[in-house]
C-alpha cells in the first residue's frame, strides 16, 4: 500500500515510513487539510531549467499526495493552485498554468473516479479560459457522485475578494428581508463564503520556507494549526506529510479556550 523507506531524525535513529503511518492512523487524522503548494519556479531556477519545468513537476507531486491523502483518510484536501495574484506573472507561465488543469485531469481523472474522490473548486471562474474551465467543470461532474476525499482546487481564488463579496450577498439578503442583520453569526456569515459546503481547514501546509498566508482562506484558517517547511513543492512527500501530521498531532487545539 505504502512505500517503505527510511527516515532519520534528530537523534539519527532509522524511522520506518510505515510504522509512523501506523502511529498517525491510530489517532485522529486533521479532516481538512489545507496546502498553499510553493516553489515550484525556485525548483526548475536551481536546475536551470525554465519556471514551467517546476509547475509540471507539481502537478506529479499534486497527484501522489492526493492519493495519500486520501489512504490516510483526510476527507478534504484544499489546494492553493492558482491565487488572484497569479495573473501578474509573466504571460508565458501563465498560459501554461491555464493548460495544467486540462493536461492533469485528463490522465488523472480515471483514477479520481476510481479511488471515490470528488473534485470541487473554489475561486472566481469568470475569467478563466474556456478550456480550462472545462476541464475543471468536467471534473466535477465527473465525480459529483463520489463521497470519499473531496479535492478542492482553489484557483483563481483571493481571500480577500471571497470575503467582500460575501459581504455584499449578506447586505442585499438583509435589505430584502432575507435574513436579520441583528441574528448575523459566525456560521451564517460563512455560509455566504466559496467553501460553504466544507468544514473549516484543521490544517495548513506551506512549502518553500515562505511564512505567510498569501490571500488564502483567512476566514477558514482562524483556528487551523500552521506547519511550514524548506521544501520546495516538487520535492514534497509522503514523508513530509507524515511529517506534519504528527506535529498537528502533538498540538493542543483549544479554540481559544483553556
Amino acid at each position: 500500500m505504502f512505500d517503505k523507506m527510511k527516515l532519520w531524525k534528530n537523534n539519527n535513529d532509522s524511522i520506518d515510513l510505515q510504522d509512523r503511518i501506523d502511529n498517525i492512523k491510530a489517532q485522529p487524522i486533521p479532516e481538512h487539510v489545507a496546502i498553499i503548494m510553493d516553489g515550484n519556479g525556485r525548483w526548475a531556477k536551481k536546475r536551470t531549467l525554465p519556471r514551467v519545468a517546476g509547475h509540471h513537476e507539481g502537478a506529479k507531486v499534486v497527484r501522489k499526495i492526493t492519493r495519500f491523502a486520501n489512504q490516510l483518510g483526510v476527507k478534504t484536501l484544499t489546494l492553493y493552485a492558482f491565487s488572484t495574484e497569479n495573473w501578474k506573472r509573466p504571460k508565458m507561465e501563465v498560459d501554461f498554468l491555464m493548460k495544467l488543469p486540462s493536461e492533469f485531469l485528463q490522465t488523472f481523472l480515471p483514477e479520481l473516479i476510481e479511488e471515490n474522490v470528488q473534485v470541487k473548486m473554489i475561486g472566481n471562474k469568470s475569467i478563466l479560459p474556456a478550456a480550462t474551465l472545462k476541464a475543471i467543470d468536467e471534473a466535477i461532474q465527473s465525480t459529483a457522485h463520489n463521497d470519499g476525499l473531496v479535492l478542492n482546487f482553489a484557483m483563481n481564488y483571493g481571500s480577500r475578494a471571497e470575503i467582500i463579496e460575501a459581504v455584499k450577498n449578506v447586505l442585499i439578503d438583509a435589505q430584502s428581508g432575507i435574513i436579520d442583520d441583528e441574528k448575523l453569526t459566525e456560521e451564517v456569515f460563512s455560509s455566504y463564503l466559496m467553501t460553504n459546503e466544507l468544514t473549516d481547514p484543521d490544517l495548513l501546509i506551506r512549502t518553500s520556507g515562505e511564512i505567510r498566508l498569501s490571500n488564502f482562506m483567512l476566514w477558514q484558517l482562524a483556528y487551523a494549526e500552521f506547519w511550514f517547511t524548506d521544501v520546495l513543492w516538487p520535492d514534497f512527500g509522503e514523508e513530509h506529510f507524515v511529517e506534519a501530521v504528527e506535529v498537528f498531532q502533538k498540538r493542543q487545539r483549544r479554540f481559544g479556550g483553556v
